[in-house]
């Protein structure tokens, strides 16, 4: 005999069921305190919570920071025109500047076969290295009704597309343009010095000129070509890539940078708030914290009636060093990754570099007496890196150094089981994607 089942209703009306449980959820998310990690070490109670990291990092003169990505990404500044005010012995600092851009060497990479080639083996592939103000576009990724630097692109390079592909496009009523690969998706409001990405195409009467023509032509002044090669159809600019530099500028106020203020206003460190031992030597024990800066919750927990508003450079540039030279999993410092890829190798990074220095901006006013913003540059080079990962990294760093944790914090907080151990991402008009590597690291090039 057969039985008739009826689907029960949360099957037949899945729509309202998750009306209601989006609901059920914002009531409970309105009710219940936002959670902070529990950190267990001695300056826990002088680290700021995310929404005063949050506040510290974003309430800065951003401007002058967005002014000369602007002027990197036009081509009438370089990297050179940073003033670094303690630089490395031996070290020009100086990432190619307004000299030529080194282009991909390497059997599988440069295109110098003179053989005529048929079937598959007649692609062309082209190898372009972008520079663009990432303020000006809404990330790299193509996204519908949104101004993508992707998107720019691959229209641009629409009249590239064989015939028989641009036939397809046109039966299936789709706009005609090219398949763009990039060696790194950038996030809104984060610029670009030498993006690298690819395309490919079977036309034979393309030129590199034409190439450059057009994506120059797409945006005046937003989107510039620094070079085009023709590569091997081998090269893919994402996993051809040996390493990765993004630089991060961090504007500073008056004062900033080389020393710890707490919210009295006075100039202290971390070591200052703690009482010395009978020797005279500082002590950072809790036990022997300075208890007029401290005060006890109704949990027994102690807790600090004033909390650092500075941060020291060095400390910041001793907290990354640790970073130098491993290969780590930096699940703690990723943000928007799908749980699949939240464990194992996937979150893995090799840090060949990892530095921050005090420099200072070229001034782009009128008044020429006048001097530019100093600023915090942080340089990290790696293999690869997550999603928000230098973001949350220097925010990070910059929590820790202001709390007076130790050089090996960082290092400490991969271990943590919860992502709230590190901060919320740093603002992404600091960031930016320098160059990406093909070869060996020549470590000459590296600006700290």
């Amino acid at each position: 005999m057969n039985i008739l089942c009826r689907a029960p209703i949360w099957w037949r009306e899945p729509y309202k069921v998750s009306i209601n449980i989006r609901k059920m959820r914002t009531d409970v998310d309105n009710e219940k305190p936002h959670v902070h990690y529990d950190h267990q070490d001695d300056c826990r109670e002088f680290r700021w919570t995310a929404k005063e990291s949050y506040a510290y990092l974003y309430d800065r003169p951003w401007e002058e920071v967005m002014d000369f990505y602007s002027h990197l990404a036009a081509g009438r500044l370089s990297l050179s025109d940073l003033v670094f005010h303690e630089s490395k012995k031996g070290n020009v600092a100086r990432p190619y500047g307004n000299a030529a851009v080194p282009s991909c060497t390497g059997i599988l990479l440069e295109n110098n076969s003179k053989k005529p080639k048929g079937g598959k083996w007649a692609r062309r592939t082209f190898k372009i290295v972008l520079s663009y103000d990432g303020n000006l576009f809404d990330g790299w990724q193509k996204q519908p009704g949104m101004n993508t630097v992707q998107g720019l692109v691959e229209k641009s390079l629409g009249k590239f597309v064989d015939e028989k592909k641009a036939q397809e496009l046109e039966a299936k009523k789709a706009s005609v343009e090219a398949a763009v690969a990039v060696a790194g998706r950038t996030d809104k409001g984060v610029s670009a010095f030498q993006q690298v990405c690819s395309f490919y195409t079977w036309r034979k009467d393309t030129s590199l000129e034409d190439i450059e023509s057009e994506i120059n032509a797409a945006a005046l002044g937003k989107l510039k070509v620094v070079s085009i090669s023709e590569v091997s159809r081998e090269f893919h600019p994402n996993f051809s890539a040996k390493w990765r530099r993004y630089l991060y500028i961090l504007p500073l106020k008056d004062g900033e940078g080389n020393k710890t203020v707490v919210d009295g206003g006075s100039p202290v460190t971390y070591d200052s708030l703690c009482l010395a031992d009978e020797g005279g030597n500082q002590s950072t024990d809790m036990n022997v914290i300075n208890m007029e800066a401290m005060n006890i919750s109704a949990t027994g927990k102690h807790q600090a009636s004033v909390k650092p508003h500075n941060f020291n450079v060095d400390t910041v540039n001793q907290l990354l060093q640790q970073l130098e030279g491993q290969s780590l999993s930096y699940r703690i410092f990723a943000r928007d990754t799908q749980a699949s890829r939240s464990r194992g190798p996937a979150t893995e990074c090799f840090m060949h570099h990892a530095r921050a220095a005090v420099a200072t901006l070229p001034y782009m006013g009128q008044d020429h007496t006048s001097k530019g913003r100093t600023v915090m540059c942080v340089e990290l080079v790696a293999n690869r890196f997550l999603r928000k990962m230098v973001r949350v990294l220097v925010a990070t760093a910059v929590r820790e150094a202001a709390a007076g944790a130790t050089p090996d914090n960082l290092l400490k907080l991969m271990h943590a089981t919860c992502r709230r151990a590190s901060a919320p991402p740093a603002p992404p008009e600091g960031l930016c994607l320098v160059d990406i590597g093909y070869t060996d690291i020549n470590q000459e090039n590296f600006l700290i």
